[in-house]
């Protein structure tokens, strides 16, 4: 029986590919060093790291010991039962193993989750890329995407931002998104995603491919310092866009920072105070320099920005096709999903697990 064949696997294979109990033991002697050092209490900003990444690991080495001896006790209940032809007792088996593959799946996935910043919640920012109606409408079907997959997961998130296109879909929505390891999850969607089909708005029926782009930006904490002067600043009032009626906005409520020396942008029209908009657009833009300045440690905000500048051809890093075939590929980790309604009905975990194992 299959079952029998997975009891008797090493139960490091089932755990997970990437799990090292040696290596994970080793991260959290050094971090219960770190804190029991003088004075490490003193400072924040350390604490409040070291005890965040001691969590992660602590929850990723109970969760590999919990599921060590569920194996054990059930590869002993499964042979008791295949002895006494139990048939009930060697189906709970299967049932059970396949719960123990699923939080072990979830164990791997946290392995790749212990970045620095990986727990942080993001802002989202999704653009339209050239072509008008049909851009901006791939624009709206991809923020409909993830606010799916948000919900799938009981992630919470507000718009912050959102400019609609003429005819139909957005030219570009920012949206704030919390939940666990936010970050971490989804800074792999940042990049030109691309669909091809059937447009809806041609009456000849042709096809055609659209772009938009999609970024994501950490929303760091409130000790994180950086340091923005007042000078490299240009900020813009004006009137938010709403619904109409008793809705609309007579104030100029909406705002729009510009920061100089970068080229970033941020605006907020969220809220009837401008004072409100305000804080939240610095607090995206605190978010986004400090993106700028990881990228340009890593040596990849001139690609990033290369990319980013061109929303169309030879930039996009996934393809969603539904005509003349249905396909959705990733072209950096050549995931395949041949269901894009599924995928475009917010099921991408496919797609965010293998961008995180590459």
């Amino acid at each position: 029986m299959k079952i029998n064949l997975v009891l008797q696997k090493k139960p490091l294979r089932i755990l997970g590919g990437i799990f090292d109990k040696n290596k994970i033991e080793l991260k959290l002697k050094e971090l219960n060093e770190t804190l029991s050092k003088e004075n490490f209490w003193k400072d924040k900003k350390l604490v409040s790291k070291t005890v965040k990444q001691k969590k992660i690991f602590d929850d990723i080495l109970n969760s590999y010991q919990v599921s060590l001896n569920e194996i054990k006790n059930l590869k002993d209940l499964y042979q008791l039962a295949v002895q006494e032809k139990d048939e009930e007792t060697i189906e709970d088996c299967k049932i059970k193993i396949n719960q123990i593959f699923s939080e072990s799946k979830k164990n791997e996935i946290r392995c790749f989750l212990s970045g620095e910043n990986d727990n942080l919640d993001i802002y989202l920012e999704i653009h339209a890329g050239a072509g008008g109606t049909e851009s901006q409408d791939w624009a709206d079907m991809l923020r409909r995407m993830y606010l799916k997959w948000f919900d799938k997961k009981n992630f919470k998130y507000e718009m912050i931002s959102e400019h609609k296109g003429e005819e139909a879909g957005i030219k570009s929505s920012t949206i704030r998104v919390s939940g666990e390891y936010l970050y971490g999850l989804m800074k792999g969607e940042s990049g030109v995603h691309r669909l091809v089909r059937i447009s809806p708005f041609d009456s000849g029926a042709r096809r055609h491919t659209s772009f938009a782009s999609v970024w994501v930006y950490p929303a760091i904490e409130d000790n994180i310092k950086i340091n923005i002067d007042d000078k490299d600043l240009r900020i813009d009032t004006y009137r938010s866009s709403g619904a109409g009626g008793q809705h609309v906005n007579t104030t100029d409520s909406a705002v729009r920072i510009t920061h100089l020396p970068t080229k970033v942008v941020v605006q907020c029209q969220n809220e009837r105070s401008q004072h409100k908009n305000k804080e939240t657009c610095f607090k995206m833009l605190r978010a986004r320099l400090y993106e700028y300045e990881i990228q340009k440690r890593e040596e990849e905000s001139q690609k990033q920005l290369n990319i980013k500048t061109d929303i169309g051809w030879g930039h996009q890093i996934r393809s969603y096709v539904l005509q003349p075939y249905q396909l959705v590929k990733d072209l950096r980790n050549k995931t395949e999903s041949s269901n894009p309604l599924s995928v475009l009905d917010g099921n991408i975990d496919q797609f965010i697990e293998e961008g995180l194992k590459k």
